[in-house]
């Protein structure tokens, strides 16, 4: 009994096992099937995606954050006496940020006014020698006359034989004499007047004047302000001590105006390329963050073009190289994270969607 109860339970069994094997063998023509169908599909959704979608875009990595820096330096040579800011630190437009040794330039105040004082001084002396003119040629005007009077009674009289020739002969020189000295008084009333210039614009008083005003704007530029708002950077030569030199930035400021990013894009994107065209820009600083802009300006030249050294291309050397065009992008709306200068972002332009 028990063995043929086991033959019966092997029986059942083979016979499961073979309708496994017909259902999975019914199955496979038509996963097959359908794995055949859907790759086909598939390459078919892709490829339509990008037929639509392709050509109305165009995109570079080639783009940068930018803000406007703004190089801090001293316009009078001199050492750093005091420091007001520190690196990092957020300040206003008119904030002191440093100031350079004063002293020479406070001494050389006092100089030009000690000028200005003395040309001032020497005008009053030639105003008061001109009026003096004015009555020297008076006196001699006076004079003259009385010796004309003199030579005419001494005529008189030498026609009626009363004087002597000598008499009159005096007489006459002293009339040359009076007349010479008026001259001389009227030339010295000339040269008076025109060492006085009209108007009183003095031009020993006006370049006192000058000297003075110098002295007091370099004075003045021994405090160095911060011509507009933003951050302090890149201060680390701002130590009290260090030789400031005219020309050569101390600090900058990167200012609180809205950032944008310039994109650089070869010079085969620019044919559709148009202003006002909207524009997605991401950060490699910030992932996940996507910010809508749009074209403000492109470049009115490569960037090669406007390098230190543009590249000649008149040489037996030649091989050209694809140039890239600066494109300025503004961005829409403030964005919720920092816009450092600087930061790698890429730019992608809808070139059908023009503001």
């Amino acid at each position: 009994m028990n063995e043929m109860a086991k033959v019966e339970n092997e029986s059942a069994s083979d016979a499961s096992a073979r309708k496994r094997k017909i259902t999975i063998s019914a199955m496979k023509p038509s996963k097959r099937s359908a794995l055949m169908l859907s790759v086909p599909l598939l390459i078919a959704l892709i490829g339509l995606f990008f037929w639509l979608t392709g050509g109305k875009t165009v995109g570079t990595d080639n783009a940068y954050v930018k803000q406007h820096v703004t190089a801090i330096s001293t316009q009078v040579n001199g050492p750093v006496a005091a420091v007001y800011v520190d690196e990092n630190q957020h300040v206003k437009a008119g904030d002191l940020l440093y100031r350079v040794d004063p002293a020479p330039f406070q001494a050389a105040l006092a100089s030009a006014e000690a000028q200005l004082a003395a040309a001032r001084l020497s005008t009053s002396q030639l105003v008061v020698q001109a009026e003096g003119t004015g009555a020297d040629i008076r006196g001699e005007q006076a004079n003259l006359d009385i010796a004309r009077r003199a030579l005419a009674r001494q005529s008189a009289l030498l026609a009626k034989g009363f004087t002597t020739r000598t008499r009159y002969d005096d007489a006459l020189s002293e009339v040359s004499k009076a007349a010479n000295d008026l001259a001389d008084a009227r030339a010295r009333a000339n040269n008076a007047s025109a060492a006085i210039a009209p108007g009183g614009n003095q031009p020993a008083i006006a370049a006192a004047l000058a000297a003075v005003r110098k002295a007091q704007l370099d004075l003045d530029h021994t405090a160095i302000h911060a011509p507009s708002s933003g951050v302090v950077a890149k201060s680390d030569r701002l130590l009290v001590g260090q030789t400031a030199i005219t020309g050569v930035a101390m600090l900058s400021i990167v200012g609180d105006k809205p950032a944008w990013v310039e994109a650089n894009y070869k010079e085969g994107d620019l044919a559709r390329m148009a202003v006002g065209q909207a524009a997605e820009i991401k950060f490699d600083a910030y992932p996940g963050l996507k910010v809508t802009g749009h074209v403000a300006s492109i470049g009115a030249g490569t960037g090669s073009e406007f390098s230190v050294l543009p590249a000649q291309n008149a040489n037996g050397n030649w091989v050209k190289v694809t140039q890239r065009v600066p494109v300025r992008i503004s961005l829409d709306a403030r964005p919720p994270r920092e816009m450092i200068a600087g930061l790698s972002a890429k730019v992608d332009i809808r070139l059908d969607d023009k503001r």
